[in-house]
């Protein structure tokens, strides 16, 4: 039983990574898809009885919001795994202007995320926290280095 917590602006590619390694295998909690946090809640919980993996495909840019998501899981049984997306702010506007529609977000939302952003620690709670860096279409996934 384990919750992948993402964290990262919009435009990191938190989706496209989670569609790629994790689609098969964990459930996606994702607040865009659900729209409010009562119906993430239901499903965050439907999870929890069922002993269902799950990714929480959020930006998660703070401590306090991550802290929600690891104590349930830790009431729960769950082991937590982070995954930190950290692009470049021209990186993330590139890639959110390719997107369309309701996936294309405010450059401001993209600013406001990364102003909020705490890097993650592993005394948060994490088993295992790992850094996800995106090349085009590539990814690389390695052990997350916690820099003071």
């Amino acid at each position: 039983m384990e919750m992948l917590l993402f964290m990262g602006a919009q435009g990191a590619g938190k989706s496209t990574f989670y569609r790629e390694r994790f689609f098969d295998t964990h459930v996606r909690v994702n607040l865009d898809m659900l729209a409010t946090r009562h119906r993430e809640k239901l499903l965050l919980h439907a999870c929890f009885q069922m002993k269902q993996r799950f990714v929480v495909d959020n930006t998660n840019p703070t401590r306090e919001q991550r802290a929600g998501y690891i104590s349930l899981a830790r009431a729960h049984g769950f082991a937590v795994v982070g995954y930190c997306f950290e692009l470049p702010l021209e990186d993330l506007r590139s890639r959110n202007e390719q997107r369309s529609g309701k996936a294309r977000v405010p450059d401001v939302a993209i600013l406001s995320t990364l102003k909020k952003f705490e890097r993650p620690s592993p005394e948060e709670g994490f088993d295992h926290l790992y850094r996800v860096d995106t090349h085009g279409s590539t990814c690389t996934v390695t052990e997350y280095l916690h820099e003071v």
